[in-house]
């Protein structure tokens, strides 16, 4: 099996991942992206990353979650240079994506986060935690709803805050905030 780094080589830029789509999922691909807008404390969190941030993106453009939270990532990495990002597909990357199972299959998207040395730091599979909780609480309309709205491009606020926490969870230093690990900064 090849290690991250050489997949993460393999990857395409979201350009080229555009080229796959089909008419239908090229516009809402396009759709989605030129209306996300994240608020200014998503943007100033996402502009003080002080480090380089990997992501390893395995995604379809024919997927509906796919569709929503790739660009995000996309926009997240046009504010912040530190973070790069490859996506691939899921057909032959399925023994990678194993380790990265919900509700008992690999799914996509799954965004796995490494460091500067591609150390992991965390993953984003399928959905946000937020909206997993609606659907293990099993109440059909409230599923219904929160599907609709995740598909409409109403949560990339959601998916910047969870891909965030990743990156700043794993970061015991808290670098990022200007590069300067906290404890430099405040030192007596």
């Amino acid at each position: 099996m090849m290690d991250v780094q050489e997949m993460f080589e393999k990857g395409v830029i979201y350009s080229d991942f555009l080229k796959g789509a089909d008419e239908k999922s090229y516009l809402k691909l396009h759709e989605i992206y030129n209306n996300l807008h994240f608020s200014e404390d998503i943007k100033g969190r996402i502009k003080s990353i002080g480090r380089e941030i990997n992501v390893l993106i395995f995604a379809e453009t024919w997927c509906p979650d796919c569709v929503v939270s790739v660009p995000a990532l996309v926009k997240m990495a046009e504010e912040n240079k530190n973070i790069k990002y490859a996506i691939l597909p899921r057909e032959g990357h399925e023994d990678f994506l194993e380790k990265y199972r919900y509700e008992g299959k690999p799914r996509i998207p799954t965004f796995v986060f490494y460091d500067e040395n591609f150390s992991e730091l965390g993953s984003f599979v399928e959905i946000p935690q937020k909206i997993k909780i609606i659907y293990e609480k099993g109440y059909q309309p409230d599923i219904i709803v929160a599907r609709r709205e995740y598909r409409q491009g109403k949560y990339y606020n959601m998916i910047a805050e969870e891909f965030l926490k990743i990156i700043r969870e794993n970061n015991p230093d808290n670098i990022g905030l200007g590069g300067i690990p906290l404890s430099e900064k405040f030192k007596k």
